[in-house]
């Protein structure tokens, strides 16, 4: 899969997994995006035909509702929601697991807004 980690995920250790796993990961400070504003990291995702991935769920979300809404299209968009508890936020390994398990399932990703805590 084509991944493009929003700045609240982009953790070297969480690219260096999915990139042993197979995954093509874009981090924005290897494109010159570090601090950019949501929409900014989104439209970058879609230029470049990548999945985005983000913590950043409310933002995202209102992201894609304005998107689905003018008929416009993505290539998907995964949130891992994080509430600060050991035991329900996903761990960087549990992140790649959920992304793999998706993919097995043939779940759709493109135009889709998938919370991957559901796929643990």
């Amino acid at each position: 899969m084509k991944l493009y980690l929003d700045d609240d995920i982009a953790w070297p250790l969480l690219a260096k997994l999915f990139r042993k796993a197979g995954h093509d990961v874009h981090l924005p400070g290897d494109i010159g995006m570090t601090g950019s504003p949501d929409p900014a990291h989104l439209t970058r995702a879609i230029r470049d035909g990548r999945v985005c991935l983000t913590k950043n769920y409310d933002d995202y979300r209102h992201l894609h509702l304005l998107l689905m809404e003018g008929q416009g299209h993505h290539p998907g968009i995964l949130v891992v929601r994080q509430e600060n508890n050991p035991a329900r936020d996903l761990t960087p390994k549990g992140i790649v697991n959920a992304i793999r398990k998706l993919e097995a399932a043939g779940a759709p990703i493109a135009n889709e807004y998938v919370m991957l805590n559901h796929w643990r």
